[in-house]
C-alpha cells in the first residue's frame, strides 16, 4: 500500500516540475488538494459591475470570478465552504451590496457572504428548504432578501446573518423568479410563474398589491426604475413598463423573438437593457419606448445583463459561456471574457491521447455539443471540434491516439485529432458511449437499446450486436475485452451484456447490481483478460466474464440519497482503479486487493468521466460542475 508520504511526495515533484508553465495561471487558483491545474471556469451563472465599476464579477458552477472591469484581466476567484449536504453546486446567483464591500452568492438553498476586497468567506446564511432563484440587498445594505422555488422570500440581516422574516402572500405558493427592492427600500417587488407583479412591505413583510402587466406567462426578471415610479419585467417577447403608483400596465418593448430573460435600468433611468433568446441585448429609450440599439454578435442566448454604474457600459452573459462588455453609447463590442460552458454546461467525457511519448492531450466533451482540446501538461487550451448535433455525450481516442471519436445524439463523429479535420460522420441515432477496439480497427457504440460495431477506415457496419430480449433500455458505456474478442456493455436495466465481437452473438448476462449500470471497464491480471469493473449507483463490482462470477465488491464511497457512484477509469499499468462519484469526490483503489487507497475532492457536482494518462502519473475527472480537473498520480510500477 502507498503511504501518505509516498503521495505526497509524489504529487510534490508533479507540481515542481509543472510549476514554470502554469504558476501564475487562473487554473492554478483555488485548487483542491491534489489538483495541479483546473481546465474551464465551470458552468456561467450570473454576471453583476460593483457599485464602484471597478471590478466585474461572473458566478460559475465553482465559484465566482472577479475581473478588473476596465482591462477584462482576471483579479481573484471567491471558491470556498461546501454546503453540509455536499459540494452539490448548481451554479451561484450573486449580488454587491450597495457600499460593494460585501458579494453575496446563492447556491442551491444556501448564501454565502464574501468580504470583496480580501476574499474571505464571511458567513452563510440558511433556511431555504429548496433552491434559491433571486437574492437583493437593500439600498442600505442591511438586509438580504432570497427567493426560492416553493414561493417564500425570506428576509435576513446581513451583518448578523439573523433571520428577520418571510414574505408570502398566504397560503399562494407562486415560484418568484426574481426579487428587487425599491430604490427607497420600503418595498420589495417579485415576478414569477404568474403575469403579474407581486409587491411587500419590506419592514413588515405585508403583502401590499398585485402590479398589472401585459404578460400571459411567466416573469422571468424584474427591475425598478431608478426614481422608483415605473417597474419593468421580463416574459416572453416583451418587456412590461407597469406603474407602481396605480398598479397599472403603462406600455410593452415588442422587438424580442421568444424569451426575455433580464431586464436593467442605467442609473439615470433613461435606458433600459433587455437579453434573451433572440441572442440580442437590446437598448431601449424608456421615455419613448424605442429601441436606441440592437447589440449583436452573440452565439447563444442572452441570459443575463448587467450596466455599469455610470452607464457608459453593459455586460451580457451568453449562453454558451462567455460575458461581452460592450459601449452603450456607441454599440462598439469592448472585449469579450470567455472559458465558462452554458447555463446547461457539463462535461460529459475525457479522454487522454496516447498518441507521443506522454500521451500529453487531454480532449472534453460538453453539453453544449463542443470537443475542446488541451495541452495536459500545461492546462493549456488548443484548440475546439465543432460540428456535434447536440450533447457530446462519450469521446475516445483510438489506441495510436490519430483519430478521435465522438457520441453524441444523433450519431458518431471521426476527426484527425491532430489537425482538428472532420474525417467522417456515421449515422447510427443517440449514441451514448463510444470504444475502440485494442487494434484500433472497429469502433464500438451504444444508446438506445443498440450497438454497432464499425470498421474505423471506411466507416462502413460491421454488424449490429442484438437481441430482442436484451437491453430493452439505454445502453450507458461500452468496453472491449483487451483481446478484443468480447464487447461489455451496461445497461440501465441494472445489468451487464457481454458479446462475441467476431459473431456479434449475445455471451452471457451478469446481474447483481441494484441501480443503472453506468460505467464498465476490462482489467488485465497477469494474462487473466477476463477481468471486468463496473460501477453503479450503488457499488463497484468486479466480475470474472468467463464464468460470470461476481468476485468482489468495492466499498467506501458515501451512498445514500441522492448520492451514487457514477463513473471509473482504470490506469494503463492496470495497479490503480479510480471511481467518480455524485458528491464531487474521485476514490482511488488497489485494483489487485480491492483495498481503498485514497480520495481525491475537488468538484462541486456529479463526476461524470475520468481518465488516466498513458504513464498513469494524470488523472483526469469531468464533472457537471463544467470543468477538469487534472491530478498527479503516483505513476504505475
Amino acid at each position: 500500500m502507498r503511504t501518505k508520504l509516498d503521495i505526497s511526495i509524489s504529487l510534490l515533484l508533479v507540481l515542481l516540475i509543472l510549476t514554470p508553465t502554469l504558476a501564475q495561471d487562473a487554473s492554478q487558483w483555488h485548487l483542491p488538494e491534489g489538483a495541479k491545474a483546473r481546465i474551464g471556469k465551470g458552468r456561467i451563472v450570473d454576471v453583476k459591475y460593483s457599485p464602484d465599476g471597478i471590478k466585474l464579477a461572473v458566478a460559475s458552477g465553482i465559484g465566482v470570478w472577479i475581473y478588473d472591469a476596465r482591462t477584462g484581466e482576471k483579479l481573484d476567484l471567491f471558491s470556498g465552504p461546501m454546503d453540509d449536504q455536499g459540494p452539490m453546486y448548481d451554479g451561484n446567483i450573486i449580488a454587491f451590496s450597495p457600499d460593494g464591500n460585501i458579494l453575496a452568492s446563492a447556491n442551491l438553498d444556501t448564501i454565502r457572504l464574501w468580504d470583496v476586497n480580501s476574499g474571505k468567506h464571511l458567513r452563510t446564511l440558511t433556511g431555504h428548504t429548496q433552491r434559491i432563484n433571486s437574492i437583493a440587498f437593500s439600498p442600505g445594505g442591511n438586509t438580504l432578501a432570497s427567493a426560492s422555488w416553493d414561493g417564500t422570500i425570506r428576509l435576513s440581516d446581513v451583518a448578523t446573518g439573523k433571520f428577520l422574516r418571510i414574505l408570502s402572500r398566504g397560503n399562494i405558493r407562486i415560484r418568484v423568479s426574481n426579487i428587487v427592492f425599491s430604490p427607497d427600500g420600503r418595498t420589495l417587488a417579485g415576478g414569477g410563474s404568474n403575469h403579474e407583479v407581486w409587491e411587500w412591505d419590506a419592514t413588515t413583510g405585508k403583502f401590499l398589491r398585485e402590479i398589472l402587466t401585459d404578460h400571459g406567462n411567466t416573469i422571468t426578471n424584474v427591475a425598478f426604475s431608478p426614481d422608483g415610479r415605473t417597474i419593468a419585467s421580463a416574459g416572453v417577447n416583451r418587456i412590461c413598463l407597469s406603474d407602481t403608483t396605480t398598479g397599472k400596465h403603462l406600455s410593452s418593448l415588442r422587438e424580442h423573438k421568444g424569451w426575455v430573460y433580464s431586464v436593467s435600468y442605467t442609473p439615470d433611468g433613461r435606458t433600459i437593457a433587455s437579453g434573451g433568446d433572440d441572442r440580442t441585448v437590446r437598448l431601449w429609450n424608456t421615455t419613448t419606448g424605442q429601441q436606441r440599439r440592437t447589440l449583436t454578435g452573440h452565439t447563444g442566448s442572452v441570459n443575463s445583463v448587467a450596466f455599469s454604474p455610470d452607464g457608459n457600459r453593459v455586460a451580457s452573459e451568453c449562453a454558451n459561456g462567455s460575458v461581452w462588455v460592450w459601449n452603450v453609447n456607441t454599440g462598439e463590442h469592448l472585449y469579450t471574457l470567455t472559458g465558462w460552458v452554458g447555463k446547461r454546461g457539463l462535461v460529459n467525457s475525457v479522454a487522454f491521447s496516447q498518441f507521443g511519448p506522454n500521451g500529453n492531450i487531454l480532449a472534453s466533451g460538453y453539453n453544449d455539443g463542443i470537443i475542446r482540446l488541451w495541452n495536459a501538461n500545461t492546462g493549456k487550451y488548443l484548440r475546439a471540434l465543432r460540428g456535434n448535433t447536440g450533447s457530446v455525450k462519450s469521446i475516445m481516442f483510438s489506441p495510436e491516439g490519430r483519430t478521435l471519436a465522438s457520441g453524441y445524439n444523433d450519431g458518431i463523429r471521426l476527426w484527425d485529432a491532430n489537425t482538428g479535420k472532420h474525417l467522417f460522420t456515421l449515422k447510427g441515432g443517440r449514441v451514448n458511449s463510444v470504444a475502440f477496439s485494442p487494434d484500433g480497427n472497429t469502433l464500438a457504440s451504444a444508446g438506445s437499446s443498440k450497438i454497432r460495431l464499425w470498421d474505423v477506415n471506411t466507416g462502413s457496419s460491421i454488424h449490429e450486436l442484438t437481441d430482442n430480449e436484451l437491453h430493452e433500455c439505454n445502453i450507458n458505456s461500452v468496453a472491449f475485452s483487451p483481446d478484443g474478442r468480447i464487447l461489455a456493455s451496461g445497461d440501465q436495466d441494472k445489468t451487464i451484456y457481454l458479446w462475441d465481437v467476431n459473431s456479434g452473438k449475445h455471451l452471457r448476462t451478469l446481474t447483481g447490481h441494484g441501480n443503472s449500470v453506468n460505467s464498465v471497464a476490462f482489467y488485465l491480471f497477469g494474462s487473466n483478460a477476463n477481468l471486468l469493473f463496473s460501477v453503479s449507483w450503488e457499488a463497484i463490482r468486479l466480475w470474472d466474464t468467463n464464468t460470470g462470477k461476481h468476485l468482489r465488491t468495492l466499498t467506501g464511497h458515501d451512498i445514500g440519497h441522492k448520492r451514487g457512484v457514477y463513473s471509473l477509469a482504470i490506469s494503463t499499468g492496470e495497479r490503480t482503479l479510480a471511481s467518480g462519484s455524485s458528491d464531487g469526490t474521485v476514490l482511488l483503489w488497489d485494483t489487485n486487493t480491492g483495498e481503498h487507497l485514497y480520495s481525491l475532492s475537488g468538484h462541486t457536482r456529479v463526476v461524470t468521466s475520468l481518465a488516466f494518462s498513458l504513464d498513469g502519473s494524470i488523472l483526469a475527472s469531468g464533472s457537471m460542475d463544467g470543468t477538469v480537473l487534472l491530478w498527479g498520480i503516483e505513476p504505475s510500477k
